[in-house]
C-alpha cells in the first residue's frame, strides 16, 4: 500500500497554479489578438494607418492596395501574369527578397509557389521623369511582395513605402 501526504502549502500552490492557468486561458480566448490588423509582422505602417494586405482578387484590388501607400497608378495593368518563386534564390533574388524583408514581407516562405504578378505604370513619381512601375505579388488573395521600380537600366527599385 502506498500512502502520500500533502501539506496545506502544496495544496495552496496547486490551487494558485490552477487559477493562474484558467486566467491565462481566459485572456487568450477573449482578448482580441494584437496581430489581427492584416499587416504582416514587422511591416511598416504608412501614415499611421493600417495597411490591408489581404482580399486582393483582381487588378483593381491590387491598384487599391497601392493607393494605401499613396501611389497613383494607371487603371489598366501593364501586365498581369503568373510567376513561380524559385526554389533556390540566386544573388539577385536574394537581394530582391531583402527589399521584401525591409517592408515586413518574406518570399522565402513561398518557394516553388506560383503567384500572380500585377504590374502597373505609376501616373507620377516625384523627382523622376521616366517610366516607373509598381509590381504586386499575390498568393491566395494576399499580397506577399512587390516593388516600385524604374524602367531604366541604371534605375532604382524599392518597397511600397513612399520614401
Amino acid at each position: 500500500m502506498f500512502i502520500y501526504t500533502v501539506r496545506a502549502s502544496t495544496l495552496r500552490f496547486v490551487g494558485v497554479l490552477c487559477v493562474a492557468l484558467v486566467t491565462l486561458i481566459t485572456l487568450l480566448a477573449f482578448v482580441p489578438s494584437l496581430g489581427d490588423n492584416n499587416t504582416p509582422a514587422g511591416a511598416p505602417a504608412s501614415n499611421s494607418q493600417a495597411i490591408r494586405y489581404d482580399k486582393i482578387k483582381s487588378a483593381a484590388d491590387a491598384a487599391e492596395f497601392l493607393s494605401q501607400f499613396g501611389w497613383k497608378v494607371k487603371p489598366t495593368p501593364v501586365e498581369e501574369t503568373e510567376v513561380t518563386i524559385p526554389s533556390e534564390f540566386d544573388r539577385i533574388f536574394t537581394s530582391y527578397n531583402e527589399i521584401q524583408k525591409q517592408q515586413g514581407l518574406d518570399l522565402s516562405k513561398y518557394k516553388r509557389k506560383t503567384v500572380k504578378r500585377y504590374t502597373f505604370e505609376l501616373a507620377e513619381y516625384n523627382g523622376y521623369d521616366g517610366r516607373v512601375y509598381a509590381n504586386v505579388l499575390v498568393y491566395r488573395n494576399r499580397v506577399i511582395g512587390g516593388d516600385i521600380c524604374s524602367a531604366d537600366m541604371t534605375g532604382f527599385m524599392h518597397g511600397f513605402d513612399v520614401n
